[in-house]
């Protein structure tokens, strides 16, 4: 009985604590488990957040998660999207398809397929379709990078909402990979992640580390940037985010880097409120009407 006892205890302690953990403001609307695509009967969902009132139409961000592409759940952005709620966005957290069972492209093909979606139900949401940015952490940088340097590219679109476009305005892109074929030297996990997305290594599947990273695609019509990155970074090396900005810049695109010395992969404390303090300016400058 008294193990029962304990573990009922456990149990309520557990949801109380994700209940303190997930608050959702008088003024926000939270919405879950809304399907925007079905790929190999998947059932690909997303988490949404928007502002309770005003008729917009409002700027979007669409919010991808990191996990080394094999790992990680849409979840891990509800509190943003309700932060970006909160300042006058219609924010998405989207799942996708994750390695080993699905390789490269499948999950630049969901996260396309989630902005078309956004697209798709502008109205109902209340979303401004020509003003839809996308922000990432880690593999979720990278994918949200992808898209930002491949608006346009057919060969990525996948399936899902064709009607509409998954071109996105903006980037945010935190501490994301930009060039492959350079990260197995410089990354304590490369080794491990790469060949389970791409499904082997440089010297078996060296093509597909070169289309998979954002650099490749870098052009003249690509989007505004803004990368974060720590310069302590063991997993995703700093000059990843310098490599992107600089031929951003080449191609006379905007894009600024913020550098969080000292900083890690993932950032805590004071660098976190910086980081998302910059993102949520950067996405004002290019998303709010003036």
């Amino acid at each position: 009985m008294r193990k029962l006892a304990l573990i009922l205890i456990a149990f309520v302690a557990l949801v109380s604590l994700r209940a303190a953990e997930m608050v959702v403001p008088e003024n926000v609307v939270f919405e879950k488990d809304l399907e925007f695509s079905n790929p190999d009967n998947q059932h690909l969902q997303v988490n949404l957040a928007r502002p309770k009132t005003g008729d917009g139409p409002f700027p979007a961000i669409v919010c991808i998660h990191g996990g080394g592409f094999r790992a990680g759940k849409r979840e891990g952005y509800d509190k943003q999207c309700i932060t970006l709620a909160q300042n006058g966005y219609v924010a998405i957290t989207v799942t996708y398809r994750l390695a080993p069972k699905y390789l490269f492209p499948a999950a630049v093909y969901d996260c396309k397929a989630a902005v078309r979606w956004l697209r798709a139900n502008a109205a109902k949401y209340h979303v401004d379709p020509a003003r839809i940015g996308v922000t990432g952490g880690s593999a979720g940088g990278h994918l949200a990078q992808f898209l930002a340097v491949t608006n346009g590219v057919k060969e990525f679109e996948g399936e899902g909402s064709l009607d509409q476009s998954s071109d996105v305005a903006c980037v945010v892109n935190y501490f994301g990979p930009s060039d492959f074929t350079k990260s197995y030297d410089k990354s304590v996990d490369a080794k491990d992640v790469l060949p389970l997305f791409f499904g082997g290594d440089l010297k078996t599947k060296l093509a597909e580390h070169v289309k998979g990273s954002p650099l490749t695609w870098v052009n003249e019509k690509s989007v505004p940037t803004l990368c974060i990155h720590g310069t302590e970074d063991n997993y995703v090396a700093y000059e990843q985010a310098t490599w992107m900005v600089e031929k951003l810049r080449a191609n006379k695109v905007e894009a600024e880097l913020l550098t969080l010395q000292g900083a890690g992969h993932g950032f805590k404390g004071d660098d976190a409120k910086k980081a998302d303090a910059a993102m949520l300016a950067f996405f004002d400058a290019h998303l709010k009407k003036k």
